[in-house]
């Protein structure tokens, strides 16, 4: 259960384009793109950017 919980917590962590850091990502949602690829969907922690992170499944 450690790695599910380790797991998420990295999921969770993306690259901020207004911040130009990488930075942990609030209101977390799986998304799809449009090409059907699966991602998160969130906001920046700091700025309040919009912010995906491509995942696989």
């Amino acid at each position: 259960m450690h790695a599910v919980e380790k797991e998420r917590s990295v999921l969770t962590e993306a690259y901020c384009f207004g911040c130009r850091t990488k930075t942990k990502m609030q209101n977390t949602k799986k998304v799809t793109l449009k090409n059907n690829r699966p991602a998160i969907e969130g906001k920046c922690s700091t700025c309040g950017t919009r912010m995906f992170k491509i995942v696989k499944e």
